[in-house]
């Protein structure tokens, strides 16, 4: 009997027991909830300042003058005087034909002269002695007028052959291949031994390049094309010259807007001194279209998602030691700034490093030196 009491007692021991391990079990296995520490970031203020109102573009420049220049007449060329990239001033020689048939064919034309004369000489001694003969009346007025027509005729043919030696002179002065401009050649295309044909067919034999003043031609969106003018600056660089800044001007706005990429044509005279831009360079830029005062800006490097054809995008203002992200409608676009048309106001500090990854409401912390 005194076993079974003991029993009795054990059991409800033994359940508090086990029920205590198991508490503690759970208890460790609880799960701990980490606390994110704060994100280092670097801001700027948004700021009112002036701001250069313009339209970004890309393009390709091009040598405003260029010839390609073709042999007038048909020959072989028996001598070729420059080779690619040099210099030519208008009036070199830049290639030689083979002349001895012109040569040949002038001395012919002189002989047939010389005959032409020979018989004006004959036709002028007619006519004298018939106007002496008419003083006499030994010679009818037909037989005067006979003569004064021969005479006529044989002018006539020594004014003919004179043409034509004339003509062949020209030709001949055609064999000689000049630059008609001065420039550069960037094409040559032509070797001794070549036989070459008149204008009217084949390639050309060289090209000149006037690199001195070129054409900036690029597209602007029909949406921003009301804001450009002949005469305002472009700004632009390219790959082909890095760490340079060039500029032109707007010379000509094509009045057709092209219906498959919705943009139109603009053309900017870029003048090119030294030499550097080359032909064929692709080129990104902006036209500065307005200059205006006390515009809201904040930089380009705070804004995130930034959707170009919308002009939204968002950025994060530091309150305090929070993140608190916000939507923002943009206006034009400066070098380093874009214009705020909402979300922000003047002295609103912005992240602009450091914003990957931080949410609404996340801890951030100022590195030092950054911001105002």
């Amino acid at each position: 009997m005194t076993r079974v009491r003991l029993y009795r007692f054990a059991f409800p021991v033994l359940a508090l027991l086990v029920g205590a391990a198991c508490g503690k079990q759970a208890a460790s296995q609880a799960p701990v909830t980490a606390v994110r520490p704060p994100v280092a970031v670097s801001t700027a203020p948004v700021i009112l300042g002036d701001l250069e109102d313009s339209v970004e573009v890309v393009g390709s420049l091009a040598p405003k003058f260029s010839a390609d220049v073709k042999s007038e007449v048909t020959g072989t060329v028996t001598a070729v005087y420059v080779t690619e990239w040099v210099p030519v001033r208008k009036g070199d020689r830049l290639a030689h034909l083979d002349t001895r048939e012109s040569e040949a064919g002038i001395e012919a034309l002189k002989a047939v002269v010389a005959q032409a004369q020979v018989g004006e000489s004959r036709a002028q001694r007619e006519f004298e002695r018939a106007q002496q003969l008419r003083e006499f009346g030994l010679i009818t007025p037909q037989s005067l007028d006979d003569a004064r027509s021969a005479l006529d005729a044989a002018r006539a043919a020594v004014s003919s052959a004179n043409a034509q030696v004339k003509t062949a002179v020209s030709h001949l002065a055609k064999s000689d291949i000049v630059s008609p401009m001065d420039g550069v050649v960037a094409l040559r295309g032509v070797s001794v031994g070549d036989r070459v044909e008149n204008m009217g067919s084949g390639d050309p034999l060289f090209r000149i390049v006037d690199n001195r003043l070129m054409d900036l031609t690029v597209s602007v969106p029909s949406s921003r094309l009301a804001l450009v003018r002949v005469g305002q600056p472009l700004e632009f660089s390219t790959d082909t010259v890095p760490g340079r800044t060039f500029s032109g001007k707007v010379s000509f706005i094509n009045p057709a807007i092209d219906s498959g990429s919705r943009s139109a044509k603009v053309v900017a005279a870029v003048p090119n001194g030294d030499g550097v831009l080359r032909g064929g360079s692709f080129v990104k830029g902006r036209i500065v279209v307005a200059n205006r005062a006390g515009v809201l800006q904040v930089p380009r490097e705070a804004l995130l998602g930034w959707d170009i054809e919308q002009q939204t995008a968002e950025v994060l203002v530091v309150n305090g030691d929070q993140a608190d992200k916000r939507k923002v409608t943009l206006g034009s676009a400066g070098d380093a700034t874009v214009e705020v048309i909402s979300g922000v106001k003047a002295g609103d500090q912005v992240v602009t490093r450091g914003a990957f990854g931080i949410g609404q409401g996340d801890r951030v912390v100022v590195v030092k030196g950054a911001g105002a």
